[in-house]
């Protein structure tokens, strides 16, 4: 071993020590890593910051965009909504969502099944208060073992089909690794919905601010206009949109004639409802009953936003109200909703006196913000911008969504490319704006991966994985064949984590066609050892893209993905030697 290969593996081994401790933030850690690399030669300087350029930093961002965008849309509301009472519990959710990410990861690449999925997981833990990081690991690494089930569910399995065809002469089939895949997703499954509980309890994502503050519910006031379908339709219609977290507590008709209405009461054009719920039911209040709330501003005044904010001691709102100060003609911004703790609002929106601490859902131009809710002493609540007001139409993220997925199943464009191709239509189209798609985006992820990759590409650059190949070499010619098979995909799991998985295939797999070859024995178990053991790394944030994606909205450490990613690698170690040799014998 040269003093490079030592210095490689060194500051590997210090990295992962360092991320485990969780002392210092894990992007600072990256940097330190990377400067770390620089300046001890392993990594040249004008290669240093190769790692923004890479694919999966491309990716990921784009991803996290699009999974945005289909937020916003409101599409996720009517997808959830049949399920969405049943799936009240971890276990329930993990069952549904992991079941059908695991499914879609056997058709199509498992980081757009992946993307598509995370959305509705955050809105039921949201609604049920089950708490996403719970179930996101879960779904990442699901979407990891469906993966495996089909040649085009993730890279390493189209990479060993290609390497086949140099040995044997005939690449692996489409379908070859269903039997193997199919048995591990099972019970792998079956595992995840138990296995949850081996995780942190205490973990908040970055998007979970609803449940950082403690926000009471909001009043708010609708007009029903003539176009809706729920013209003519009863109270208690509306309110089952928001599935029991708003209510109608009043009704204004005539303009001034005021009521109590029950859920039987059937509703009018031009009827005013007044709402209570929080900020993301009265969201699907507005949605799915075509809701208008009172006094909003006009498109033609730019791009607008519907933001959360606090009323601060030295605030002008304080001890007035909007008919006092005319927010919208004075400051620019609308009263959408009031929040006040421990009171609830009775009288007309624009009649209540603003207190030191109201939380107020207000409307307000993009341009201005957040300089209009400085002039108005508000401070924004973090992560809590909703829509409220007029949107695009459905299917336009819809419509984004589904080309993305055809493009990515018929392989029309690369991976990164189709991703960035839709996070751009999304922006282009109005359903996210620029600063929301820079919102969406984990950035300390995005750190984390372009300084890593770097550090985790010495590996390769100096030799050191000729040097674990030999190891692996010498250690598998004095055992049995099957325990040679579990060495190959330990050593695919242990490795995959540190190189990328498509690396750890061209490394791994003639190591294992050679160990085949020195024991005389058939090279498709060994490649499929390969195979499984690249697709299953569970083991760190950073060895796949559907590991990292989760990171940031399910606030997991370094070191939370081994509690749970020990146990499933070390089932599929065992479940998976055994499928192999029985699906493809080592004599065949």
């Amino acid at each position: 071993m040269t003093f490079q290969q030592f210095m490689s593996f060194a500051l590997v081994g210090i990295v992962v020590a360092m991320l485990v401790w969780n002392r210092w933030r894990f992007d600072v850690v990256a940097v330190l890593a990377l400067l770390a690399g620089v300046f001890l030669g392993l990594i040249p300087a004008k290669e240093a910051f190769s790692g923004f350029a890479d694919d999966i930093v491309i990716i990921i961002a784009s991803a996290l965009i699009v999974s945005a965008g289909i937020a916003r849309s409101g599409v996720i509301d009517a997808l959830v909504r049949p399920v969405a009472a049943k799936l009240s519990t971890p276990t329930r959710q993990i069952a549904f969502l992991c079941g059908s990410v695991a499914f879609m990861s056997a058709l199509m690449k498992n980081i757009g099944a992946l993307a598509i999925f995370l959305p509705i997981t955050m809105q039921l833990a949201r609604r049920h208060r089950t708490g996403a990081h719970r179930v996101l690991m879960p779904m990442a690494f699901a979407s990891l073992m469906g993966g495996l089930m089909t040649l085009v569910g993730t890279s390493p399995n189209i990479i060993v089909s290609r390497v086949r065809t140099e040995i044997v002469g005939q690449p692996f089939a489409m379908f070859d690794y269903l039997p193997v895949g199919l048995g591990i997703t099972i019970v792998g499954l079956l595992f995840l919905m138990v296995g949850w509980r081996l995780l942190p309890q205490d973990r908040s994502g970055a998007r979970s601010a609803e449940e950082t503050f403690a926000v009471e519910n909001y009043a708010s006031e609708m007009r029903l206009p003539a176009g809706s379908s729920f013209v003519g339709r009863t109270v208690g219609e509306v309110e089952a949109l928001a599935e029991g977290e708003a209510q109608v507590i009043g009704l204004i008709r005539e303009r001034f004639r005021r009521y109590v209405p029950d859920r039987h009461w059937t509703l009018m054009a031009d009827d005013v409802l007044v709402l209570e719920g929080d900020a993301p039911a009265l969201q699907r209040l507005v949605q799915g009953a075509s809701l208008e709330p009172l006094g909003i501003l006009e498109e033609g005044e730019g791009e607008l936003l519907a933001v959360e904010a606090v009323v601060t001691p030295d605030s002008p709102l304080a001890g007035n109200s909007d008919r006092h100060l005319d927010l919208r003609r004075r400051f620019g911004v609308s009263l959408l909703a009031i929040s006040r703790t421990g009171e609830r609002i009775g009288r007309r929106l624009h009649h209540v006196m603003f207190r030191e601490g109201d939380l107020l859902l207000l409307q307000v131009p993009a341009e201005r913000y957040p300089d209009a809710l400085a002039d108005v002493g508000l401070i924004p609540l973090a992560e809590r911008r909703l829509q409220i007001g007029r949107r695009r139409p459905v299917w336009v993220p819809v419509g984004i969504l589904i080309i993305t997925m055809l493009v990515l199943a018929f392989h029309l464009a690369p991976l990164a490319v189709t991703f960035l191709a839709a996070a751009t239509a999304m922006i282009v189209t109005g359903v996210l704006s620029v600063e929301d798609a820079y919102h969406a985006v984990e950035w300390p992820i995005i750190v984390l991966l372009a300084a890593l990759i770097p550090v985790s590409g010495t590996l390769e650059s100096t030799g050191a994985t000729q040097v674990i190949s030999t190891l692996l070499a010498d250690a598998a010619r004095g055992l049995p064949a099957v325990a040679c098979v579990t060495l190959i995909m330990a050593a695919a799991m242990a490795v995959t984590p540190f190189l990328n998985n498509a690396a750890t295939v061209l490394v791994m797999a003639p190591i294992g066609a050679g160990v085949a070859q020195q024991l005389g024995l058939s090279p498709d178990p060994f490649l499929m050892a390969v195979a499984v053991g690249a697709g299953s790394d569970f083991l760190t944030p950073i060895g796949h893209q559907c590991n990292t994606l989760v990171m940031g909205p399910g606030g997991y450490r370094f070191g939370d993905y081994p509690r749970l990613g020990v146990p499933l690698s070390l089932i599929i170690l065992a479940l998976g030697t055994g499928l192999i040799v029985t699906v493809w014998p080592l004599n065949g």
